[in-house]
């Protein structure tokens, strides 16, 4: 299942969140570790959703790039 990650960069770190994903986060340095800590954390909250036989929320949210002429 693919889910719609959100990336912000922020002054001093990278921050990402989960929008079918409420309460998932991760803050690093870099955009680099952001991801690699996003992913871990879902596939870690998946994991122990399955151990306790909870439904896996649906990937929902979508996102694209809008490019307006300035």
């Amino acid at each position: 299942m693919k889910y719609t990650v959100i990336i912000e960069k922020g002054n001093t770190s990278f921050g990402a969140y989960v929008p079918d994903l409420p309460g998932y986060v991760a803050v690093a340095d870099s955009e680099v570790e952001v991801k690699t800590l996003i992913k871990e954390a879902i596939e870690f909250h998946i994991e122990g959703m399955k151990m306790d036989t909870k439904k896996i929320p649906k990937a929902r949210t979508k996102s694209y790039e809008l490019e307006i002429a300035l």
